[in-house]
């Protein structure tokens, strides 16, 4: 399954810029659906495409790794 931390970068964002940060405007920004980042935020394992996890590489300026988890089945 994979883990993704799009709530902790977020809360990191929100931290180093002291201000808060919407799905709303990570969604404009990105031009990634709010429902897309919802489902993201709210469903573990959701499936997305790569395109959408270079867009938020690219908006919180980190690495893949920090953006995903591959969580083995066990």
């Amino acid at each position: 399954m994979i883990r993704y931390h799009l709530k902790e970068l977020i809360a990191e964002k929100e931290f180093a810029e002291r201000r808060r940060i919407t799905i709303g405007e990570i969604a404009k920004e990105t031009g990634i659906n709010r429902m897309t980042l919802s489902k993201i935020i709210n469903h573990p394992g959701h499936s997305t495409v790569t395109d959408n996890l270079d867009r938020l590489c690219y908006y919180f300026d980190c690495e893949i790794e920090q953006l995903v988890t591959h969580i083995k089945d066990v």
